[in-house]
């Protein structure tokens, strides 16, 4: 996933649904990245932190126990997850609306709707089958010139 995601040193990692927090740790530890992970367990929360201790990786990391949909994403610059197609759907507003553009999104097996990924990769480990999925996040929009003068005179 952190591969896919091209993840470097200047890149920070928020792992939605962090578990005991390898993601996040190995960011850190393999690609000198900075991270985050959400986890809304509050025991694999201290795992997580005791994990990275032992990683000697504590100082460039962070695990926080709450909710997802309430945490701040914005400072993310990949986010990665393996929840399910329903929980990816109902962060997709989430993510257009916190990320910045060009933040990179990476789901182990389940997509997100109608949005496809800009790349998916094939994984076989011990037999299993999983698929890795790619989004950038698309710059906003620009306003048309000719529309601007019509915005200013509301």
């Amino acid at each position: 996933m952190l591969r896919l995601a091209r993840v470097g040193s200047d890149d920070v990692v928020y792992d939605l649904g962090s578990g005991d927090g390898r993601l996040v740790i190995a960011a850190a530890r393999d690609f000198g990245a900075r991270g985050a992970g959400i986890e809304i367990d509050p025991k694999l929360v201290a795992l997580s932190i005791e994990n990275a201790r032992r990683a000697g990786v504590a100082d460039r990391v962070t695990f926080r126990e709450g909710d997802l949909f309430q945490m701040d994403l914005s400072p993310a610059t990949v986010v990665t997850l393996y929840l399910s197609p329903e929980l990816n759907l109902r962060l997709r507003p989430k993510f257009e609306r916190e990320l910045w553009a060009g933040a990179r999104i990476v789901s182990h097996d389940y997509g997100m709707g109608d949005w496809a990924p800009e790349r998916t990769v094939r994984m076989e480990v011990r037999g299993r089958v999983s698929y890795i999925h790619l989004w950038t996040v698309p710059p906003i929009p620009a306003i048309p010139a000719p529309a601007i003068p019509a915005l200013l005179a509301r």
